[in-house]
């Protein structure tokens, strides 16, 4: 009896430590946000976001949450945001510190201050996970960018354009590298197609698990093959497979000629409804005249019939005095 009262004991002191872990996970991860008062607004805004959605969605990819995030908010006179390139919205160093741009959010990838900072916290937690050892760019953006949701049809259609290049996973490292944002914008959209299209594959807790076996001392590539089977090229050419293929037909639909069996067609249907709409008119003008012809031929009977009993006592007076 006392062994079996020893189980549960130890089962009931597992069980709340999960919820302990969990309930710090989802509302006790600390975030920190420091802003000139020019900026304090937007500062407010991010004390405010759902921090248990953030932690939630860091679980799913293996990632605990970071143990303290510092934001820092940055306006445009400040020296940091002049050293910087004006389409970098945000940027996040080693396990804790980030530095926001907010006067550069709202264009692609960066549409909104919650994405910024899901993706930002996000480069914080994998870090963490990796123990300060170095991760590859590509899968660092493409990691943040799965996990903060930014991974749409926009995204899916913007690939698509980019996808028609047939990069490589050394374009990818290029792009990244590059001092242009259309560059920048294309790495960030492969990056992001890459590492769902793994995280589908292997199971979405890829990153955290890649992430800790580097975090012991594993080479990334080594780390990466060891949990998904796979090198990083083959799950490249995988997740970007599907869009060449679709990329494939666009000088097709984009060129001359298509665009002329377009034109074509729809210059045949507008005739044909314009002649539809003629005959129609043409239809209304003539029962218009119809209704009009019927309403005179109406409106003279009516008044024949009320002209002719006068003129009937008219002919008798007349006759009456040709008599006399």
């Amino acid at each position: 009896m006392s062994s079996l009262r020893s189980v549960r004991a130890a089962w009931l002191t597992l069980l709340l430590i999960i919820l302990a872990t969990g309930q710090s996970w989802a509302q006790g991860f600390s975030l920190t946000v420091e802003a000139p008062a020019s900026l304090e607004t937007v500062a407010e805004r991010i004390r405010n976001l759902d921090r248990g959605r953030l932690a939630d969605a860091l679980a799913r990819a293996g990632l605990p949450p970071p143990l303290d995030a510092r934001i820092t908010l940055v306006p445009e006179d400040d020296a940091r945001a002049q050293a910087s390139a004006t389409w970098v919205a945000a940027q996040a160093f080693g396990s804790r510190e980030v530095v926001i741009f907010p006067a550069r959010i709202g264009s692609y990838p960066h549409n909104s201050l919650e994405t910024v900072v899901w993706h930002e916290v996000v480069h914080l937690a994998l870090s963490a996970r990796a123990g300060g050892r170095p991760l590859p760019r590509w899968f660092h953006e493409g990691v943040a960018m799965s996990v903060e949701s930014g991974w749409g049809l926009d995204s899916q259609l913007r690939l698509l354009v980019n996808a028609a290049a047939d990069p490589s996973l050394a374009d990818l490292n290029q792009l990244f590298a590059s001092d242009t944002q259309p560059d920048n914008a294309a790495a960030y959209l492969l990056a992001a197609a890459l590492v769902s299209e793994v995280r589908r594959t292997h199971g979405a807790e890829v990153p955290g698990e890649v992430a800790a076996r580097v975090a012991g001392g594993m080479p990334f590539r080594q780390a990466f093959a060891a949990v998904t089977g796979e090198v990083p090229e083959t799950s490249a050419d995988r997740a970007w497979a599907s869009y060449r293929r679709w990329a494939s037909w666009l000088p097709v639909v984009t060129g001359a000629g298509f665009l002329w069996l377009l034109i074509l067609p729809l210059a045949a249907l507008a005739f044909f409804a314009s002649l539809r709409r003629r005959a129609r008119q043409r239809r209304r003008w003539e029962e218009e005249e119809l209704r009009d012809e019927a309403k005179e031929s109406a409106r003279r009977k009516d008044l024949a019939d009320s002209e002719g009993p006068e003129a009937d006592l008219d002919d008798l007076d007349g006759r009456k005095r040709e008599d006399y």
